[in-house]
Parts: C-alpha cells; sequence; structure tokens
C-alpha cells in the first residue's frame, strides 16, 4: 500500500524530494519541512500528484 510521491516546494515550487507514504495510514497530502537548495534555507514541501 506504499506509494512513491514527489514533494514540491511551496515558495519556489521546484521538485526537489522523493518520497514514500503509507495511503491507508495517512490519507491526506504530506507535508514536510525540507532544505531548499535554491533559496538556502527549510521550507515547507507539499505532496504533488
Amino acid at each position: 500500500m506504499r506509494v512513491i510521491v514527489t514533494l514540491a516546494c511551496t515558495e519556489t515550487g521546484d521538485r526537489n524530494y522523493m518520497t514514500s507514504k503509507n495511503k491507508r495510514t495517512h490519507p491526506n497530502r504530506l507535508e514536510l519541512r525540507k532544505y531548499s537548495p535554491r533559496l538556502k534555507k527549510y521550507t515547507l514541501h507539499r505532496e504533488t500528484r
């Protein structure tokens, strides 16, 4: 039930990271604070479709 999802930066729109999640336990979109290389700081990254 695990799927691979792409995380995009909310400020620049860059798709910097890929990760996996369990859709059964986390049905909503994933949001993590990750490092954005373009901005050189930590920003909120959201799961894209």
